[in-house]
């Protein structure tokens, strides 16, 4: 594996690692722990001391902290990671032009995500402006994954290249899904439907007030999901007859990971009926951590699908790898 390869990796890391934070923030009210931005109340880093000589904030040192560890990690990790895709792409920019493209686009999704967290902020963390945030985290990320599969040659099978409207369909479902979830914990519409699956009871319930409405899109949005990767699911057993290659593969991992998104999603309404906080942030953090996951394995599979082996002269490939 190449160094760049290597270094896009760890950045996807890292990019999971700060929407997972971002969940947890959200989870625990506290998004507006630093009500200002870039800075912490006007503060690089936030000490118990220099909090304690501000009038009383409203919230507890370990929320600020929270808050500021999420920008920390974009700042600090996640921003340095893809300037850095972005310059050693650039060297490579002759031989491999696609790379570049794609850490370019990677680098103006950056700078797209960071006006969006200051634009969340100083909005007063509107769910809308969240889910927003969220989504263009997850674009970020598969940015970063294509560019990692780039730089290691990956070129899709005959078979993945049939599925690529599949791969591509469910991987927007899960991510307006996992926005939607995002403002269905934000605008307090995670009990708005008290029974799962149905909506209390009913296929399809009243939907005169917002709460119910947003709910119910959220559940929505995650059957359309469950249909489209088990569609995908079933394309690929068909398609790939062995049923050992890489797209099965794929496939029965994305199928996996959405069995399991939605029984957490469950339990996670459950844990809102009781008061544990606890249970509540680890369950939801749980729940979005996996719906990264599926998004990253369909992203995958989309990349796959839209490779092709490279032309081949004179009886030897011309492969970069």
């Amino acid at each position: 594996m190449t160094v760049f390869a290597r270094l896009a990796a760890a950045c996807a890391v890292f990019v999971f690692v700060q929407i997972v934070l971002g969940a947890v923030v959200r989870l625990t009210g506290s998004g507006l722990s630093c009500p200002d931005w870039p800075l912490c109340y006007g503060l690089w880093v936030p000490t118990p001391s220099k909090l304690a000589a501000l009038p009383d904030i409203g919230y507890t040192y370990a929320q600020v902290m929270l808050e500021w560890v999420h920008r920390l990690n974009a700042a600090a990790i996640v921003g340095p990671l893809v300037l850095a895709l972005a310059v050693l792409a650039w060297r490579r920019r002759r031989q491999m032009p696609e790379l570049m493209s794609t850490a370019g686009w990677a680098l103006a999704m950056l700078a797209v995500q960071a006006l969006l967290g200051g634009i969340t902020v100083l909005g007063g963390n509107s769910p809308w402006w969240v889910a927003v945030h969220l989504s263009a985290a997850l674009v970020l990320l598969a940015l970063v994954l294509r560019a990692h599969m780039l730089a290691r040659g990956t070129v899709g099978t005959a078979a993945e290249r049939q599925v690529g409207g599949f791969a591509l369909v469910a991987a927007l479902l899960v991510m307006f899904t996992v926005a939607s979830g995002a403002v269905t914990a934000k605008s307090g519409a995670t009990l708005a439907c008290a029974s799962w699956p149905l909506c209390d009871g009913a296929l399809v319930p009243d939907l005169g007030t917002a709460l119910v409405r947003t709910n119910f899109g959220h559940r929505l949005l995650a059957l359309g999901t469950a249909i489209t990767v088990l569609s995908l699911w079933l394309a690929a057993r068909r398609l790939d007859e062995g049923r050992r290659g890489p797209l099965v593969r794929g496939a029965n991992m994305a199928l996996a990971i959405l069995a399991l998104q939605l029984a957490v999603g469950a339990g996670t309404m459950l844990t809102f009926l009781g008061d544990s906080l606890a249970l509540q942030v680890a369950a939801g953090a749980v729940h979005q951590a996996l719906g990264v996951v599926l998004f990253a394995t369909l992203a995958v599979m989309l990349w796959r699908a839209q490779t092709q082996p490279a032309p081949v002269h004179g009886g030897a490939s011309d492969a970069t790898a």
